[in-house]
This record gives C-alpha cells, sequence and structure tokens, in this order.
C-alpha cells in the first residue's frame, strides 16, 4: 500500500504528458483575465519539424499557450510528419469548427490558400508569408533588417574573417536571412568571406551538425543559422569544438538561443517576434478586428526583429554602438537592406 498511490499518480501524470496537446484554462471563481471575454478555439499546425524546435514553431506555440492563460482561449497543435499530413492536419481544425487555424511557415501557403477558398467561413493565420486571402492574416517579417544587424556583429568580431550561414531551405524568406547577413557582413567587413550552406530541411539536427562541421572545417569561426531544428546542430557541433579549445561561435534565430544553449557558444541572436504577431492577431479576431485579406508586415521600425537583448554579454560595446548605428539608419529609411 506504501507504493500504490505514488505509482498511480505517476501512470496518471504520464499519461497526461504523453497525450495532451490540447490546453484548456477553465478559468477561476473570479474570472480573472478571462471575465466577459469570448474564449476561441485555436488551431496551429507546424511546418515539418518540431514544436520543440527552440525556434518560430515554439515561439508560435508559446504565443497560444499565453492565450490560454490569457484568456482562457482553447488551443491546440498538430505536427505534420511529411508533407501528406499537411492538408488532413489542418482540415482538422477545419471540421472541429476552430475559430482561427494556425500555420507557422511559408511551406504551408499553398495548403492554407486552397482550404481558405473551399472553406471561406474559416479563418487562418499564416506566419511567414504574403498571401493575400480574405480569410487569411498573413504575417511577414522583414528578416532582412535583423539578420544585417547581426551580419555587423559577426562582421566586427571574427577573428578568421570567415563567416558561415546554414539555410533551412532555399525559399524566399531564408534567403531574406541571407541576404541581410551577408550585407551586414559586408558594411563592416569588405574582405570576410560568407560561406553559405542550404540544409534542404528544417527538421535534421545531424544535417545541421554536419553542415556546421564543414563551414568550420573551411576556417569559419562565426555560424548563422536560419534553419530552425536543423540549426540545433550547429549549436551541438560549436560546443564540442569549444570543448576542444577552439573559438568558434553561433548566431542564433527567432528565439534568444543563448537560453538554451548556452552563453558560451552564443554570440547573439536575431529575435524574430513570431510570438507577439500569433499573439496579438488571435486577440484582435476576439475584439472583432481580425486583418483577414491582409500582409502585416514586421521589421525593425515595426518591432518585428531584433538583436537578442543578452548580446551585451558576448558582443564588444563598440559593436553594439555600431549595431545601434545601423538600427537607426534602416529605421530612418536612410539604407534600405535588400531581401535577396
Amino acid at each position: 500500500m506504501k507504493t500504490f498511490i505514488p505509482m498511480l499518480l505517476i501512470l496518471s501524470l504520464a499519461l497526461t504528458a504523453c497525450g495532451n496537446k490540447t490546453t484548456t484554462n477553465k478559468g477561476t471563481a473570479d474570472g480573472g483575465a478571462t471575465e466577459g471575454k469570448q474564449k476561441l478555439k485555436i488551431g496551429m499546425v507546424t511546418d515539418l519539424g518540431s514544436i520543440n524546435d527552440k525556434s518560430f514553431n515554439q515561439s508560435a506555440w508559446e504565443a497560444l499557450q499565453k492565450l490560454n492563460t490569457d484568456f482562457g482561449y482553447d488551443v491546440k497543435y498538430l505536427e505534420p510528419k511529411s508533407d501528406g499530413e499537411v492538408m488532413p492536419n489542418l482540415l482538422t481544425f477545419v471540421k472541429g469548427n476552430y475559430d482561427l487555424t494556425w500555420a507557422t511557415a511559408a511551406t504551408l501557403a499553398d495548403a492554407v490558400t486552397q482550404l481558405a477558398n473551399e472553406n471561406p467561413n474559416a479563418k487562418f493565420g499564416i506566419v511567414d508569408s504574403d498571401i493575400v486571402v480574405p480569410n487569411v492574416a498573413a504575417i511577414s517579417f522583414k528578416e532582412q533588417e535583423g539578420s544585417f544587424l547581426v551580419g555587423v556583429i559577426a562582421g566586427l568580431t571574427t577573428k578568421t574573417n570567415k563567416i558561415g550561414f546554414i539555410g533551412g531551405m532555399e525559399i524566399p524568406v531564408i534567403k531574406r536571412f541571407e541576404a541581410g547577413f551577408r550585407e551586414g557582413i559586408k558594411a563592416v567587413n569588405p574582405e570576410a568571406k560568407l560561406i553559405v550552406n542550404y540544409a534542404g530541411v528544417f527538421n535534421r539536427v545531424d544535417v545541421g551538425k554536419s553542415a556546421a562541421a564543414t563551414i568550420y572545417n573551411e576556417g569559419a569561426d562565426i555560424i548563422f543559422h536560419a534553419a530552425g531544428l536543423t540549426g540545433n546542430g550547429a549549436f551541438n557541433e560549436a560546443k564540442e569544438r569549444k570543448a576542444n579549445g577552439e573559438n568558434v561561435w553561433v548566431i542564433g534565430v527567432d528565439k534568444d538561443q543563448s537560453l538554451t544553449f548556452g552563453d558560451d557558444i552564443t554570440l547573439t541572436s536575431m529575435i524574430k517576434k513570431v510570438d507577439e504577431a500569433v499573439y496579438q492577431v488571435s486577440k484582435d479576431l476576439a475584439d472583432g478586428k481580425f486583418p483577414g485579406g491582409k500582409v502585416t508586415t514586421m521589421g525593425l521600425k515595426e518591432n518585428g526583429v531584433d538583436i537578442a537583448p543578452t548580446s551585451a554579454k558576448n558582443v564588444a560595446p563598440e559593436v553594439l554602438e555600431k549595431v545601434e548605428e545601423y538600427r537607426q539608419k534602416i529605421i530612418s529609411g536612410e539604407i534600405v537592406i535588400p531581401a535577396e
């Protein structure tokens, strides 16, 4: 009898952890933040990655979890493991009469466009896309602007004058990362060489690790990745090399990845505020202001991209001063960063 209750509790918690992709906040006796609010059902379909990618999928899901906490929304995610699962996953939420269905990547744009046209009463949101459909709220970012700033950091920090970039797939959104990074390096260190490697996937840590090893072996001491879960492999490779005495760095993406991988290998991160955008559009729907048929574009001026707030831990003060100088030039329109 001494072990029966603890074992029953452990079994219960394990079953809950395995099956809980839905978060429901029933509220409290006094109503709290949910009092008088419309409680929406919001679904989210990731790209072919993981909800725990430490990057854009996780950022979007954290936004929905915050909506659950703040307003009691019912939120759920699905993770397609192949292209063939994308449409069925999206349809699950449409047929389930969810108020809003999010798609977290540009690679889902065709599926969202088709379903939105076939289901005009359903509402969709999509990240990293500029599709214009009446019942779709599209969010696009000026990744090239934030990437320019971390390019400035890389260009002024490198000791070898060789810098790497790992992209997930060679698609417009990732090309914007590469273009901005390249221009930032060139602006402050035109002698530096940029080594580019496209992994071809967003969900293979091993491929990212191999790509990073190749770039480091070519003499680069800093790698910027825009590769989702694949990019986590760059951190794994850097950690091993750091342990062997090599002075190498990774620049993270989307979130402040130093919080996950540590300050010893994370030089800085290019923050892309997917979480804030998803949160705001979802809340706008509840407030009767859903921006369907519109593309919301967020850059430095709109506070949609930036460098990590922890950058001062590893980036020299004079480098951060140069970053601020360029930030103001971009915001004012004095310089325009190319998208390709």
